[in-house]
């Protein structure tokens, strides 16, 4: 059973931090969309719509996919000065509760509704208001849904191992 469990949140790592590095490469692609779209619109005296929403799309995408990562990789907001205060036991009972009534609940709740938006959207082929706009809106809204689907998956790894650790006595 312990080996399932190690097993579990290695994978969910791992799948978290391949989502993360790959969200990452959004960055250098918003910055090119960025400067054609400047360029375009001060250079050359026309805006772009279809540049604007996907400046705003992939701005989203890669900030909403690196939540897990930023998790994973220990990256994420925390009261370091307390943090660093307590003992070792401490801050793991503080992360295995923090990501059970916490961070677990508050994204698999909004990975639900956040389901609901794109299956609503997928269904009516939802595409932007603005008549140049983007099609597939939906798009965008699925990946709110992964992203928070991963953040739960991520919070019970990190639940997992926390709880493994305590059994063993060990810092994860």
């Amino acid at each position: 059973m312990l080996d399932a469990v190690t097993r579990f949140a290695r994978a969910v790592d791992a799948l978290s931090t391949r989502v993360g590095t790959a969200a990452a490469w959004l960055y250098p692609v918003l910055v090119v969309v960025l400067i054609v779209n400047v360029l375009l619109r001060y250079g050359f005296g026309r805006g772009s719509i279809e540049l604007e929403e996907l400046q705003w799309h992939l701005f989203s995408a890669a900030f909403l996919l690196g939540y897990a990562y930023a998790y994973v990789a220990d990256a994420h907001v925390r009261v370091d000065v307390l943090h660093a205060r307590l003992s070792r036991r401490t801050r793991i009972w503080i992360e295995l509760f923090g990501a059970l009534l916490f961070l677990f609940p508050w994204s698999a709740i909004l990975s639900y509704y956040a389901f609901d938006f794109f299956w609503r959207s997928w269904r009516l082929a939802e595409r932007s208001s603005m008549p140049s706009g983007l099609p597939a809106r939906y798009v965008i809204k699925f990946v709110l849904f992964a992203a928070l689907a991963l953040l739960a998956l991520q919070a019970l790894a990190v639940a997992a191992r926390s709880a493994l650790e305590l059994r063993r006595g060990r810092e994860p």
